[in-house]
């Protein structure tokens, strides 16, 4: 008698680390936990209403990432933004973002171009409402995380994802010049225009142009002050998620954050 396969129990915990992990990426991308800050593991278990595991598994892929690190005897804390390593991460964001671009628009198809096109129409909608650097940086993400998902190439993803997450460290302190969100709203735009006419060639370079532009940027932008060296800030800091949006893993529309039933 053939016996039937046994259910994964192992889903349901990767999935609420992979949304954990999510969370916590978003927290670190909006400044929420700034540079410096010591991802204490009860605590930040303590704020999501999580057990510790999901927490502790989070907190090692954010070290892999390079968006947190290990400090001996200290524990892990936020990376700090270094913007000559940023500088040079972003020349490797360039050529693989215009090989994304490149990708997709190969693979383009409707409902793909009506995706794109929706994204860019909400991130109006967000500038037009005012100053919002949440949901900037959650719309930016989304958009370049669209763009991946649709040149469908996982070696690229795993290559890109990565990088683009180390550089989205420096987006809170772009944020300081008025115009920036702006300007990248405007190169998502002709990104998109590129890709519609079905010109490889031309969306890579529209890519490859908005990436240069914004390592430009970073060059001229100042970094928010931190405690120097790398002493992990003790600072308090709240995640409060609970009416704030929690990113889905796979990186498309956000949802409202309730899975984690955020402790306020």
């Amino acid at each position: 008698m053939t016996e039937s396969p046994a259910p994964e129990p192992t889903s349901a915990a990767a999935l609420l680390t992979d949304r954990t992990y999510e969370t916590l990426k978003l927290a670190i991308f909006r400044n929420q936990l700034a540079p410096g800050t010591a991802l204490s593991v009860p605590e930040l278990a303590r704020q999501l209403n999580v057990s510790r595991t999901p927490v502790r598994e989070a907190v090692q892929r954010l070290i892999y990432e390079g968006l947190a690190k290990h400090v001996s005897h200290r524990g892990a804390q936020v990376s700090r933004v270094d913007i000559a390593d940023l500088g040079e991460l972003y020349v490797v964001r360039e050529l693989l973002e215009g090989l994304a671009a490149r990708l997709a628009t190969e693979r383009l198809d409707a409902a793909g171009l009506s995706t794109l096109r929706d994204i860019i129409a909400d991130h109006e909608c967000v500038l037009s409402d005012g100053a919002d650097q949440a949901a900037h940086i959650e719309l930016d993400i989304r958009f370049h995380r669209t763009i991946r998902e649709i040149a469908g190439n996982p070696h690229l993803t795993a290559a890109l994802e990565p990088i683009a997450g180390r550089s989205h460290l420096a987006l809170h302190s772009l944020w300081r010049g008025a115009q920036a969100p702006r300007f990248a709203l405007d190169e998502h735009t002709s990104i998109v225009d590129a890709m519609a006419t079905g010109d490889p060639e031309l969306a890579e370079q529209a890519a490859r142009q908005h990436i240069s532009r914004l390592r430009v940027r970073l060059s001229q932008a100042t970094a928010r002050d931190d405690p120097a060296g790398d002493e992990p800030s003790r600072r308090k800091f709240s995640l409060l998620v609970g009416d704030d949006v929690l990113a889905d893993p796979k990186g498309r529309e956000p949802q409202r954050a309730r899975a984690l039933g955020t402790a306020r």
